[in-house]
């Protein structure tokens, strides 16, 4: 049965490149969530999903850091200062694009 959590909560994309996309690591880190709340892994198979969450996480929060240093970068005026405007999240008309 220690086995089978191993292998449950191996992931065997997250050995490969960095090269997956955010929505992609968002998407296995809810999957990863889902699988712990059932609870049905044992105590090992938790906490090596737990361990491979919480990479995914710092991941997730990198691509987020480095997404607004661009963005900051981009709407930087030459004399250093930066015209900010607050995000609105869209109204019920609007939608998600």
């Amino acid at each position: 049965m220690a086995e089978r959590d191993k292998q449950s909560t191996a992931d065997p994309v997250a050995s490969e490149d960095a090269g997956v996309d955010f929505a992609t690591t968002v998407e296995r880190l809810e999957k990863l969530v889902e699988r712990l709340e059932s609870g049905e892994l044992t105590l090992e198979g938790s906490l090596a999903a737990f361990e491979q969450g919480v990479r995914l996480t710092r991941d997730a929060q990198r691509r987020l850091d480095e997404a607004e240093l661009r963005v900051r970068t981009l709407i930087e005026r030459p004399d250093g200062g930066a015209d900010l405007d607050p995000f609105s999240a869209p109204t019920e008309g609007e939608g998600e694009r």
